[in-house]
């Protein structure tokens, strides 16, 4: 069995090759370089964009995975959540090579695949509690095993990699704020100054609003010396109290749950202070943390093949009405 994953939610085209689960090529084209002097991902460039290269992506996988179209069993390819233009991009692309071969089509939730990176490289038990974390989703859920999982809680307003960007623009340090806030907190001080962790009513909801607001506030009160002096310990106290945030409520679900297994993904789980600290509390609590690879936390074709074909395994396929959709949250299924 031989599947094609296609990935275009967001900036990255990407398409990988798996055989049996196991990866024969994953290629990404990032257009990071394109979106970086707007401060943020441009919709209708990034489909432009999608539009150019998704071709040369999906034959560049193909030959490194040293096959050709007709030797493929299926199409994988995310359906959402993302941005519509992109996604759609991806979906016709995927609909045309699965008419076109007579092969099944699989429409899979961006989430899921994140879910699943970590079984690209190793194999975590059932049941485990999931934490995807990006620039566009914070959220939590228990996964009892394949296709079977509930979300338990979600950001209320900003995803977490968002609060890192808009962080990095309040200090003009450039895009994407993730990278440049981990780098830049190496030099600061995370207990030089105390930013807020939100407290809600509902246990694994997260809300990232209330730090956001305080280092607005605290820039407004330093003058340009005090500011210039201070970057690298805001940085590093902004980002204490977002994985802080992050890492406690992980915790509680995974304790409430009653499961010892927690996997870490999305593109801020590359967050080299998230890491040290998820595994520090796992070693103390007894619970085994999982991450992905950097390269597999980002956004990737390998990730949304190998959710295919277990949706594949199990029977499902997807009609050619498959259409994109924007925001919808992996709720539950079973």
């Amino acid at each position: 069995m031989k599947i094609l994953g296609i990935e275009t939610s967001c900036d990255e085209t990407a398409a990988s090759v798996l055989s049996e689960g196991k990866v024969l090529s994953n290629i990404i084209s990032s257009q990071l370089n394109l979106h970086r002097k707007y401060g943020g991902v441009v919709p209708e460039i990034a489909s432009r964009k999608h539009i150019e290269v998704i071709l040369h992506v999906i034959q560049e996988a193909l030959d490194l995975a040293g096959i050709t179209i007709e030797s493929l069993d299926a199409i994988a390819v995310t359906k959402g959540p993302g941005l519509i233009g992109s996604l759609l991009v991806g979906l016709s692309v995927a609909k045309a090579m699965a008419f076109a071969r007579g092969i099944p089509l699989i429409g899979v939730d961006h989430l899921e695949g994140h879910l699943y990176a970590i079984f690209l490289e190793t194999n975590p038990p059932f049941p485990y509690v999931g934490l995807v974390v990006s620039g566009g989703h914070t959220n939590l859920y228990i996964v009892k095993d394949f296709c079977n999982y509930q979300l338990l809680g979600k950001t209320r307003d900003d995803a977490a990699g968002e609060v890192f960007d808009k962080l990095a623009k309040l200090l003009d340090l450039g895009y994407p704020g993730g990278p440049i806030i981990n780098k830049i907190s190496l030099n600061g001080d995370p207990a030089r100054i105390h930013f807020p962790r939100a407290q809600l009513s509902t246990e694994f909801d997260f809300s990232f609003s209330g730090v956001k607001t305080a280092a607005s506030y605290l820039l407004k009160s330093l003058s340009p010396e005090e500011r210039s002096s201070m970057i690298p310990h805001i940085a590093a106290s902004y980002q204490e109290a977002i994985v802080d945030m992050l890492v406690d409520k992980t915790f509680m679900a995974a304790e409430r749950m009653g499961v010892s297994t927690i996997l870490v993904s999305g593109g801020v789980a590359a967050n080299t202070r998230l890491r040290e600290k998820f595994m520090e509390d796992g070693k103390t609590r007894g619970i085994s943390i999982y991450f992905p690879s950097p390269h597999l936390c980002t956004d990737n074709g390998a990730m949304i093949a190998y959710a295919g074909w277990k949706r594949l395994q199990r029977g499902d396929r997807s009609p050619m009405s498959l259409n994109a959709y924007s925001r919808k949250d992996l709720m539950r299924i079973s």
